[in-house]
């Protein structure tokens, strides 16, 4: 009787050695699958999206809409100035270039833009009123007298030309000897607009 319980034991033994033996590695083979899949789906998850990185808890929606509105200018003066530099003389991407920059309140690139216009096609009437309207800006209003008058020159009857000397000299304090009257309020109002409150920085342009 003892004898039959010992060979019961003895192979009980052998098979649960053997068994765990045979288990191992498959334990081994289950663990190191389950890594590969975890490493594989680490490299074939998606990048997470700006949205996603900030929740609706994590910015207000102000936020989201200025930096949004930022994004979209850098891009439309990048296109802008992408075009200046394939056609120099381009006076239709030179004008919102800098009408851009005047209402972020860069007058010095808005002027470097318009004389880079005026080099390329000297001149242009659009872009002496541009370039005078940002020197009445900075209160150098004799400089951009002589170019509304330059502009008036070539284009006696220009309704846009006419008005913004008048504004000009009225901003100065003084009128045309041909006895011209002081432009409307509103339209100080408008020019004074264009100076906007935004600081200086790359941007894009209405």
């Amino acid at each position: 009787m003892n004898s039959h319980k010992t060979n019961v034991l003895r192979r009980w033994r052998n098979f649960h050695r053997h068994s765990c033996l045979a288990f191992l590695p498959m334990l081994a083979i289950v663990l190191l699958t389950g890594c590969a899949g975890s490493h594989k789906s680490g490299f074939l998850q998606q990048p997470t999206s700006t949205a996603e990185l900030f929740g609706p808890k994590e910015v207000d929606p102000a936020m989201r809409e200025r930096i949004t509105h930022a994004l979209d200018r850098d891009a439309d003066e990048k296109a802008l100035r992408d075009t200046l530099k394939q056609q120099p003389d381009n006076v239709d991407a030179a004008i919102p270039l800098a009408r851009g920059l005047l209402a972020r309140k860069c007058p010095n690139d808005a002027l470097e833009v318009l004389d880079g216009i005026l080099l390329a096609a000297p001149g242009d009437l659009r872009a002496l009123n541009a370039k005078a309207v940002v020197l009445d800006q900075e209160s150098r209003h004799h400089e951009a007298q002589e170019l509304y008058r330059q502009a008036l020159a070539a284009e006696p009857a220009n309704p846009m030309l006419r008005n913004n000397l008048k504004l000009s000299l009225a901003l100065e304090g003084k009128t045309e000897t041909s006895g011209a009257n002081p432009a409307p309020q509103q339209d100080f109002r408008h020019l004074a607009a264009l100076s906007g409150a935004s600081q200086c920085g790359s941007g894009s342009e209405r």
